[in-house]
């Protein structure tokens, strides 16, 4: 059974892991992505451009499908070795995140919206997944 994930990353990073191809969450910890498996939906959600920014970009950046295989590790020197997975990204366009909170499940009517996104990588609903999707002009595959 497929499964939706939101993931959350600041958006020059969700630029890193289109242009390769891989995602990477809660600061390349393994446990997020092995719950993760191929076929899975997964958008990512960035609160800031820059990591550990503070603009307030609160916006859908990435939305892509998990590809086959297992997360791996990956040599970024000085001794950082975190796993990512990997993703056949979706064409998509950003989309902020205020239109939808009225609408999505897991913030309607919630002041504290955001403290799930605290997580780095939580499930979502088939209906809040689609109207993501449909925020970001995104077609997903039947």
């Amino acid at each position: 059974m497929r499964r939706n994930w939101i993931a959350v990353v600041s958006a020059e990073h969700v630029t890193r892991g289109r242009d390769g191809g891989f995602m990477q969450v809660c600061h390349g910890k393994a446990a997020p992505l092995e719950r993760m498996r191929p076929g899975d939906h997964v958008a990512y959600y960035s609160p800031a451009q820059l990591f550990r920014g503070k603009d307030g970009l609160q916006a859908f950046t990435a939305l892509g499908i998990v590809a086959d295989g297992e997360p791996y590790r990956r040599d970024m020197g000085g001794g950082f070795r975190p796993f990512r997975r990997a993703v056949n990204w979706l064409p998509s366009r950003p989309a902020p995140i205020a239109p939808l909170l009225d609408r999505l499940e897991f913030s309607a009517g919630r002041r504290n919206w955001g403290y799930r996104l605290r997580f780095g990588l939580f499930e979502v609903s088939n209906s809040d997944f689609a109207a993501i999707a449909a925020a970001m002009e995104a077609s997903l595959p039947p």
